[in-house]
């Protein structure tokens, strides 16, 4: 079976009422805010314009009529499931990074025709982060809580504990930081004075999503939010460390980290030089590189653990936003690298989650479906 098909019915068989491509059947059987996104863009690609809306349309069905906070999850269903986890039915109390922007783009190209209400949604979506979450020192939007940023267990969050990272004590942690996430009239989550921390990679998909719209639909407001944000995280970038550090009370510590999701800055850093280091990185055999790479953590730091849960396997979501960002800053070379290794392991690992960057051996669920992206960087692909 080739990719394509391979991604086609693994789509079809994921596909859940009342809308929604769920990640893994048996792991991940609900819906998430960033995989949809991504989910919809492989709809596009696969020729199901209908699913790549209705994809969108679920997703938003959660969302606060008022405040414009998208839920991370949505328990369709079962809307009891983690409840008492949340403290609300049906969806979870965060959110995740707002991929909807660059899906509404990315559809608008393929020349499917957008809905005017999932338009309004994002751009929702989009104002209450910009406009409604806490500002760190620096300038940049803050998390809620660490899983905003969609990298779980990253290394960026190993100083918000007062041991080394342990995986049983980092669970009990990331539970703490649920109760304290600071709500607004509304419910939405707007702070966390447990972890004022304002993450670079989040920050940069936040800006990036609102380029991506406000540039699509012909918003000022929202091109004029999301160059200021990327702005304000160019200031962030550290020579160094050859990184964007996150801002707040990490930044000294496990901020600096070097990690793939930090180079996400790549997409929306106005300066040249910056963009240039951190595109570098991905292809280089010392920092990022890999067969089947690039490295979700850089090699030389010393909590690199290639085959262990966001602490250094190569993820596909990242493969494909830096592969985006290659292109569009005119780096096909490593643009050309980073979706080869991409294609490749997604078809050796079977779609998995995530997977070894040396080996392509398999980690997470298998299958996973937002690896269908792989279908979106072959050669005959292009992005705007």
């Amino acid at each position: 079976m080739d990719l394509e098909e391979l991604v086609r019915t693994t789509f079809r068989a994921h596909w859940r009422e009342p809308g929604y491509t769920c990640p893994s059947a048996a792991r991940y059987p609900w819906q998430w805010l960033w995989d949809s996104c991504f989910h919809s863009i492989v709809w596009a690609r696969l020729g199901d314009g209908d699913r790549a809306i209705a994809e969108l349309r679920t997703m938003f069905r959660g969302q606060c009529p008022t405040s414009g906070f998208v839920p991370h999850l949505s328990y369709w269903g079962a809307p009891d499931h983690h409840a008492d986890f949340w403290g609300r039915p049906g969806f979870s109390s965060i959110t995740q990074p707002p991929m909807f922007g660059h899906a509404v783009a990315e559809l608008t190209r393929a020349r499917i025709a957008v809905p005017e209400e999932v338009i309004d949604a994002s751009i929702s979506g989009l104002t209450f982060l910009l406009d409604h979450r806490r500002r760190s020192p620096a300038g940049l939007v803050e998390l809620a809580h660490p899983w905003e940023s969609g990298a779980d267990d990253s290394p960026r969050w190993d100083s918000l504990t007062s041991r080394p990272f342990d995986l049983s004590a980092w669970r009990v942690r990331k539970g703490e930081l649920v109760e304290s996430v600071i709500t607004d009239s509304a419910g939405s989550p707007i702070a966390n004075d447990l972890c004022p921390i304002a993450s670079a990679g989040f920050n940069a998909l936040v800006a990036f999503n609102a380029l991506e719209l406000g540039s699509t639909i012909g918003d000022a407001v929202l091109i004029e939010a999301g160059e200021d944000l990327a702005a304000a995280l160019s200031e962030r970038w550290e020579h160094d460390v050859r990184t964007w550090v996150d801002d707040g009370p990490t930044a000294s510590g496990s901020g600096r980290a070097r990690t793939l999701d930090a180079l996400l800055g790549s997409l929306v850093d106005p300066v040249a030089d910056h963009v240039r280091s951190a595109l570098d990185q991905l292809v280089d055999p010392g920092a990022h590189g890999a067969r089947f790479g690039p490295t979700g953590v850089h090699r030389d730091e010393p909590t690199y653990a290639a085959d262990v849960y966001w602490r250094g396997p190569a993820w596909p979501q990242l493969s494909y936003l830096l592969w985006v960002s290659a292109r569009r800053g005119g780096r096909d070379d490593i643009a050309d690298t980073v979706g080869a290794s991409l294609v490749e392991a997604a078809v050796i690992s079977g779609l998995a989650e995530y997977w070894h960057p040396d080996t392509a051996a398999p980690g997470g669920a298998v299958p996973q479906s937002w690896t269908g992206l792989a279908i979106l960087v072959s050669p005959r692909e292009g992005v705007a």
